[in-house]
């Protein structure tokens, strides 16, 4: 059984949005999740929490991510 992959990834620096679809019985719906990148030494981390200078970032980010959807309904 393989994992669902998202349908489409936004990404503006350290900030993305990942956007899922599921089909329901009244048609597809799309869910966004945002989070964060960080290294923590070596390793690439995701978060979701911000701080006040990337809210420019998840703004824009979902602003793209709405528009993404809108165009594909």
């Amino acid at each position: 059984m393989s994992k669902q992959q998202p349908i489409h990834e936004i990404r503006l620096g350290t900030i993305k949005a990942t956007i899922w679809e599921n089909r329901t019985d009244a048609g597809v719906r799309h869910n966004v999740n945002v989070s964060r990148l960080y290294k923590d030494g070596d390793q690439w981390k995701q978060t979701d929490g911000f701080g006040r200078n990337d809210l420019p970032l998840v703004a824009k980010v979902a602003d793209l991510a709405h528009t993404w959807i809108f165009e594909k309904s």
